[in-house]
């Protein structure tokens, strides 16, 4: 099957790194356009009050965050300069609305790995994509 839109999406952990890194060589390989999807969490971007952070705060260091981790992203493993996207909100639900909005026809994720009771508690994005995802969803494991 030959893709000509590749959503890859990412956060600043080793194996979304490597995920990322899967998906920009396969775009070249296809010489198909790249995005590369940094999803802020809002569940997570709460800041620390104890520790003087306000969420505000914490917003603008995380999208910080965000563009320095997509400019390496691009610069390191791209021929051509990918699409860039920073979005507010939840992972697996902004995945698959950026995917159709910029009407991608494969997404690449990373995974950690986790399994069992762990897994099974915090739930995963990239089972949500499985599941839900309407174009094919290329998995990159951890190890």
């Amino acid at each position: 099957m030959l893709y000509n839109k590749i959503l890859i999406a990412v956060d600043s952990s080793e194996y979304s790194m490597k995920a990322a890194k899967k998906g920009l060589e396969l775009a070249n390989q296809l010489k198909a356009d790249a995005a590369l999807l940094f999803v802020i969490d809002l569940t997570k971007a709460t800041g620390n009050v104890d520790a003087g952070i306000l969420p505000a705060e914490a917003m603008i260091v995380l999208k910080k965050e965000a563009e320095q981790t997509l400019n390496q992203l691009a610069t390191m493993y791209s021929e051509k300069e990918p699409v860039k996207f920073i979005v507010e909100g939840h992972p697996y639900e902004d995945i698959l609305k950026t995917a159709k909005i910029w009407q991608a026809d494969l997404i690449v994720v990373g995974t950690h790995g986790r399994t069992g009771l762990l897994s099974l508690l915090m739930g995963s994005v990239t089972e949500h994509l499985l599941e839900h995802s309407k174009i094919p969803v290329m998995v990159v494991p951890a190890k």
